[in-house]
């Protein structure tokens, strides 16, 4: 009976999910500036024709030709004339990207100034077809292909509307890149940054130095490598496992990795052309460039092989053979990518090499720079004067402020707690794209609240003069993938976060409705089951990492997304469909460990949750005299990656904190204890909710309460602890390098907060 029970409940979850889009509803994303509808809908029927009004047109017709023909099976023709489609190129007002797409009961319509502005309107006719569209005709037999009547007048916010893939530290091949181009047009992205070399690989042919990618494209496991296996066994998810076609067995030695070739480049950029988006290339320098100083002399100060925690041996700007390499490879790279937009990198260079190398401070001596800083700026300006001469444009990571900008650079601005970086740019006329860390790097792994704090951010500040915010050209999301090495686990990271962003990049945030958002959300996870693509679900609610009961109480959770199932284990085995349906609350009397788990509607696995509900008394409070408010913080000069090791780290001072935060005077590399005592004023069970970016852990009374440890965006983690009226001893690890936030959330049974409880912190 239980089989059964879990069969209707699947197949009811599918036909449900089915239903999510009414009949004729408009649903697109982003959400488009102007939308008139009227009843009815035009049907798409074989001998399908599309037309175009000039020949310009016609890359854009065979790619909706191409989507039409494989979902419908319909035989679709193309022609220069009056068609069931027509697709126009005719002066229109509005931003580059700009276009009106119309719908009547005889045919459909889109027109527009510019090429990117026709892709734009294929792309919402993408999301006005049924979500089939994304399957093979032999799965649509039974498909409707209906577009309701419709008028949408429609243009972008940014010109720049961009996504970041890193495939040097694990590769993606082209077909898996291509697929991620076609993603990215569906939501009328059109930048793709390709990061193409780093310390861990160099992934682009470069025939002048072919032991870039004989030798530098492939590795042994590294530590990346050996963590995601490591975390592939302990989540039991195949999506961290190396895929074994991109490995090779070498004098009994396996490899790791992959390259494109040149050939390889056109046809990904020939692809994304065709769908409207311009590729960024990547060739990151000075620093991160291991891949190159590893196979070939002359271009770092002293030879140098591996690499640190961060950062790596730069190359050495001092040296006129590495100058000579350096605009060498560009040179290849600026015949392959027709955008005039290049990438230089130029991030997390670490100058140690520079200080004590004779060429390079011959360089600083011969051109009056008096820091590394500005030798760094020097490099980037000599390489953006060979950018400018090869008709290329210079972009950065806003490092390249720091020792004096170049007047034409465009900064891309990622360090989020460095808050002038977009302010001192385009106070000097240079343009600027957002691209924080804290919201937009894709590779975080999201949390509740990820996805609406994406949706509702401003990327312009209103401190910007009317000037500096056009300066501002738009918005991007990064993917490093250090911890990604599949497909499925690409799709789970940037999915749905993808559909915020694209609404960041496309209008203003007066227009957002979080609600419509919401539900346009679900309607899209629809198209994404489809499709086979995984997903980011979030938390189950109704539970914490640690929670306390008296007596008895309920299991009653809530799930992040009511088409996926959940089934669950008590004997630490991991969950699978065959496990205990999770099918209401559940009664406990006595400490009970669940691990709970998503099974997604094709009955894939999704995340594991796993918590403990300890059945306990309350802990009574200590009697003893304290003399000061606050907690005595101790700060430790800790780079590091968990809490485990801060007290073995130096220590630079002792400080006192008003609470669970970070003292004032303490910056940059932190490793922080915080201890004392928490004073409460009844009997109870009490919340703890950890806030901390980067990694942090809680313990009261000796006991773990919260474990939020590790290297981490923003994330909250909660634990539950029964303490009777008094003191209670609390110490609390933390740790992070680029300025971080921690804070601490207690609240009672009834749910209310007495964080700000006076003397609720004494030592």
């Amino acid at each position: 009976m239980k089989y059964l029970l879990v069969a209707f409940i699947s197949l009811y979850l599918l036909a449900s999910c089915s239903q999510q889009k009414t009949p004729g509803e408009i649903i697109i994303i982003p959400q488009p500036k102007k939308t008139e509808q009227n009843n009815g809908s035009y049907k798409l029927t074989n001998q399908l024709s599309i037309a175009t009004n000039t020949p310009q047109l016609d890359a854009a017709a065979s790619y909706l030709k191409n989507m039409l023909s494989r979902a419908t099976g319909f035989e679709i023709k193309s022609e220069h004339s009056d068609a069931d489609i027509l697709l126009e190129l005719t002066d229109l007002p509005g931003k580059e990207g700009a276009y009106q797409l119309t719908v009547s009961k005889s045919g459909i319509k889109i027109k527009a100034s510019s090429y990117a502005g026709i892709i734009s309107g294929i792309s919402t006719l993408r999301q006005l077809l049924p979500p089939e569209i994304e399957l093979s005709a032999r799965e649509n037999h039974t498909v409707e292909w209906n577009v309701p009547v419709v008028n949408i007048s429609d243009e972008p916010r940014f010109s720049y509307r961009g996504l970041h893939l890193d495939v040097s530290r694990h590769f993606f091949t082209k077909e898996e890149v291509k697929n991620l181009l076609d993603l990215m047009a569906m939501y009328k992205l059109n930048k793709f940054h390709w990061h193409l070399t780093d310390d861990q690989g160099w992934r682009i042919e470069i025939k002048q130095y072919p032991l870039l990618t004989e030798k530098g494209a492939w590795r042994k496991f590294n530590n990346q490598d050996l963590e995601c296996l490591k975390m592939a066994q302990e989540q039991d998810n195949a999506d961290f496992l190396l895929p074994s076609d991109k490995m090779k067995v070498v004098n009994r030695d396996t490899l790791y990795g992959g390259y494109y070739t040149q050939e390889d480049i056109r046809e990904v950029v020939a692809f994304a052309k065709d769908r409207g988006i311009d590729i960024v290339p990547e060739i990151d320098m000075p620093g991160h460039f291991l891949a190159a100083i590893e196979n070939y002399d002359g271009i770092s100060c002293f030879k140098q092989t591996g690499w640190g925690k961060l950062f790596s041996s730069p190359i050495c700007p001092g040296k006129e053979s590495a100058l000579e390499f350096c605009k060498n490879v560009y040179s290849e790279v600026f015949k392959l990518f027709p955008y005039e937009y290049v990438h230089l990198g130029a991030d997390e260079v670490d100058k140690a090499n520079w200080k004590k190398c004779p060429d390079c401070q011959k360089r600083m001596h011969e051109n009056s720079l008096k820091t590394e800083e500005e030798l760094q700026a020097w490099f980037v300006k000599y390489m953006e004067k060979f950018f400018n001469e090869n008709k290329k444009k210079l972009i950065g990571w806003d490092e390249i402020i720091e020792g004096g900008l170049s007047p034409s650079a465009t900064i891309m601005w990622w360090r989020g707690w460095v808050p002038d970086a977009v302010p001192r740019a385009t106070a000097t006329g240079n343009q600027a794209i957002v691209t924080t860390s804290d919201r937009f790097y894709f590779d975080y792994k999201p949390a509740k609240n990820t996805l609406k704090d994406l949706y509702e951010y401003e990327p312009v500040k209103s401190s910007l003069s009317d000037e500096q915010k056009k300066l501002v050209i738009g918005v991007q999301a990064n993917i490093w993938t250090e911890w990604i090495p599949t497909v499925a686990r690409l799709h789970y990271q940037i999915l749905p976060r993808m559909l915020a962003l694209s609404e960041v990049c496309w209008h203003d945030t007066s227009s957002n409705d979080w609600a419509r958002f919401q539900h346009k959300i679900d309607v899209n996870l629809q198209r994404f089951n489809l499709m086979g693509i995984k997903y980011y679900i979030p938390p189950m609610e109704g539970m914490y990492k640690t929670n306390m009961f008296i007596g008895e109480t309920n299991v009653d959770l809530k799930s992040g997304y009511n088409k996926a199932t959940i089934h669950y284990t008590t004997d630490g085995s991991f969950p699978t469909k065959e496990s205990e349906l999770y099918a209401g609350p559940i009664k406990i009397e006595k400490t009970t460990n669940f691990s709970f788990r998503y099974f997604y509607p094709d009955g894939s696995k999704g995340d594991i949750f796993e918590t403990k509900f300890i059945k306990g008394e309350y802990t009574p409070g200590k009697d003893t005299t304290l003399t000061h408010s606050g907690l005595k913080a101790l700060w430790h000069e800790y780079r590091g990656s968990s809490c485990r090791e801060i007290e073995k780290a130096p220590l630079n001072g002792e400080y006192t904190a008003p609470g669970v935060a970070i003292p004032e005077d303490v910056q940059g590399n932190i490793g922080l204890v915080l201890t004392g005592f928490i004073n409460v004023s009844e009997k109870d069970i009490y919340t703890f909710k950890l806030l901390s970016d980067d990694g942090s852990v809680m313990y009261i009374d000796n006991e773990e309460v919260v474990n939020n440890d590790g290297a981490h965006s923003p994330r909250e983690v909660a634990g539950m602890k029964a303490l009777d009226k008094g003191l209670h001893p609390i110490k609390v690890l933390y740790f992070d390098s680029n300025g971080g936030k921690l804070q601490l959330t207690v609240l009672n049974s009834k749910g209310e907060n007495i964080s700000e409880t006076e003397n609720l912190y004494r030592f």
